[in-house]
């Protein structure tokens, strides 16, 4: 009988041993209460060791960066046109004990402040800024959730607005809108390349009638001076012909 006492009690005393071992995977920390409540002990990655019965790990976490993936939420902007926006966030927990016994359902907490900010960001905006200002959104939220999840031992180290998309009905609008501008800007361009065309038409014309005048400016010069030559010739052939007659005659 004393054997199966003693055996009974090398199995519970194995078990309480086995069981006061605890290893901590690395980038890990863990939290121990003892008797219920916690009074400072904290497991760091490694091998560990609790007090059976006595002590117990209550909330094991990694400290490592971590990503909340927000899904997609509808939000109204200050101009009121409905739009679904989703976002990523990068954080991580600096303080374990904030961690488990500031707020029941961290995650939970997480993402519900999340989407309350991504809201509260949006009916700010007009839809135009919401497409045009999202580096400074994202800056916004990430000071933002800094602030609201410092109390519970978070560091938020990135926000990132992945996709902004209007209802349909803006969708719509917004694809009419670009056609008329489209239509518009290539009216504009035809109406460009034909003045354009008309200017150098009659630039063309204008040149062509100048060198015209000019040629014939020019020709109306020759066939001045080339009279004006003809008539010096003359008069310089009669000239010596009256010269070579008046020798003649003194000769006689």
């Amino acid at each position: 009988m004393s054997q199966w006492f003693l055996l009974v009690f090398l199995a519970l005393g194995g078990s309480g041993l086995f069981g006061s071992v605890k290893i901590i995977n690395q980038g890990n920390q863990a939290l121990v209460e003892r008797l219920g409540k916690y009074s400072g002990k904290k497991l760091e990655p490694g091998l560990n060791f609790v007090i059976p019965v006595i002590e117990r790990v209550v909330f094991q976490q990694t400290i490592r960066e971590k990503v909340l993936d927000v899904p997609p939420q509808p939000c109204i902007t200050s101009d009121n046109v409905s739009i679904t926006v989703d976002a990523v966030v990068y954080w991580r927990i600096m303080d374990m004990e904030k961690a488990y016994y500031k707020v029941e359902d961290l995650r939970s907490a997480m993402q519900n402040l999340v989407l309350t900010q991504i809201r509260a960001e949006m009916g700010k905006l007009e839809l135009d800024q919401t497409f045009t200002a999202r580096s400074q959104i994202n800056e916004t939220l990430l000071r933002e959730l800094d602030i609201s999840t410092d109390p519970w031992g978070v560091k938020v180290t990135r926000v990132e607005l992945r996709d902004i998309v209007p209802s349909q009905a803006v969708q719509d609008s917004m694809e009419l809108q670009m056609s008329a501008e489209r239509r518009k800007r290539a009216a504009i361009l035809t109406s460009e390349g034909e003045r354009e065309s008309a200017v150098n038409t009659a630039r063309g014309k204008a040149e062509a009638l100048e060198l015209d005048a000019a040629a014939r400016k020019k020709a109306a010069i020759m066939d001045a001076e080339a009279q004006q030559q003809a008539i010096v010739l003359k008069a310089q052939a009669e000239r010596q012909q009256q010269v070579l007659k008046a020798q003649a005659t003194a000769e006689a």
